[in-house]
């Protein structure tokens, strides 16, 4: 009897899992893996559907003239977020879009401590929901011309942050071929930012006048940024947890909001802005917990510094839309796969915009 042709099928079997495997895992490490599959849309139909109900909702008065190149963008679950989300992404349709991000505590929390560095990947493409989305070249251009002082390259930090890939969908249903370029932001110094944010623009206006891009149209300069985290979980309550102190809370935000973004941006306002958000030790005032009060500071410091050096002169911002979960509540947008991550109340709320930053 001839044993050997079931032995070889065993073997051919066993290599062809393994090959499988192998390929999974190649797959795996060259696409970057969705973080929140509740929140955010990841399906092409439903995020379409998702779209149309907002532009049938939609206030045609939340919209910006002139040139925009640059925006605050929410990151917060759709269901709460989506109509402050809409207006401005309507307005983007660059080709390439440079995305700022949080580096939440769920990073640092499997990663350790992290400071004074941005935060690039390796990844080859990020997921969308109508397809892969392709990085621009200017991710590689950073990490070869950044100090390496000043930066970490790490694909893990970047798996277990959803600050970036909120902003994916909104920004494919625009445009379909868009390309991104996602750097995480970390803890670090005012001066530090200064710095970094001159090195970052003198690297972006490299790669926009040698392949002479138009600011807004060809390249986009995105920020991720929740405002106040309100509540007890968050070791956030100084008005207290009732009617009033929401409205204390949000009247905040929105004086921040006022003071510091809106109008020309200047360093002066951008440190004005720090001394309101930044956690600060020495001087035992509130501090609204924003999530993403890093990456505002570096991304309009660079987008500053980079219309600078164009001869630009100075980003005018432009309030979009403010709200929160207590006031928006849930959207009734049926038959769809996402949820949310987490309930609202006066005891747990999240606050959020869109600004929009362009030049006159």
């Amino acid at each position: 009897m001839n044993t050997r042709r079931p032995h070889c099928l065993v073997l051919f079997s066993i290599l062809l899992v393994v090959m499988f495997l192998q390929a999974a895992s190649l797959e795996a490490q060259v696409v970057r893996p969705i973080r929140d599959s509740v929140g955010f849309c990841w399906n092409a139909d439903e995020m379409t559907a998702f779209m149309k109900y907002l532009e049938s909702h939609a206030d045609p008065s939340e919209t910006l003239k002139g040139n925009l190149v640059a925006a605050i963008s929410v990151h917060d679950d759709y269901l709460y977020a989506g109509r402050v989300y809409y207006p401005l992404y309507t307005m983007i349709h660059a080709k390439k879009v440079v995305i700022f991000g949080v580096t939440h505590a769920s990073v640092t929390k499997e990663l350790g401590p992290l400071s004074n560095v941005v935060i690039l990947d390796e990844y080859d493409r990020w997921r969308g929901p109508y397809k892969d989305v392709e990085m621009s070249p200017l991710r590689s251009i950073i990490r070869k011309q950044l100090p390496p002082e000043y930066l970490l390259t790490s694909n893990r930090a970047h798996a277990l942050e959803h600050s970036i890939e909120a902003l994916v969908p909104f920004l494919q249903y625009y445009n379909r071929d868009v390309k991104i370029t996602p750097i995480m932001v970390t803890r670090m110094p005012f001066e530090r930012m200064e710095d970094l944010s001159l090195r970052l623009a003198r690297i972006c206006v490299e790669y926009i006048a040698a392949r002479n891009l138009e600011l807004g149209k060809d390249i986009f300069f995105l920020i991720s940024n929740d405002a106040n985290h309100y509540g007890p979980d968050f070791n956030n309550a100084p008005y207290g947890i009732d009617a009033r102190a929401h409205n204390l809370a949000t009247q905040n935000d929105r004086r921040i909001i006022n003071e510091h973004l809106t109008g020309e941006i200047t360093r002066a306002r951008i440190q004005g802005l720090t001394f309101e958000i930044w956690p600060d030790s020495t001087t035992k005032k509130p501090v609204p917990v924003w999530c993403g009060r890093y990456p505002i500071t570096l991304g309009l410091l660079t987008v500053t510094n980079v219309l600078s050096q164009l001869g630009r002169g100075t980003p005018h911002g432009s309030l979009l839309k403010y709200s929160d979960t207590f006031t928006e509540k849930v959207l009734p947008v049926k038959n769809t796969g996402m949820g949310l991550t987490a309930v609202f109340s006066y005891q747990h709320w999240c606050g959020w915009f869109t600004e929009g930053f362009y030049t006159r």
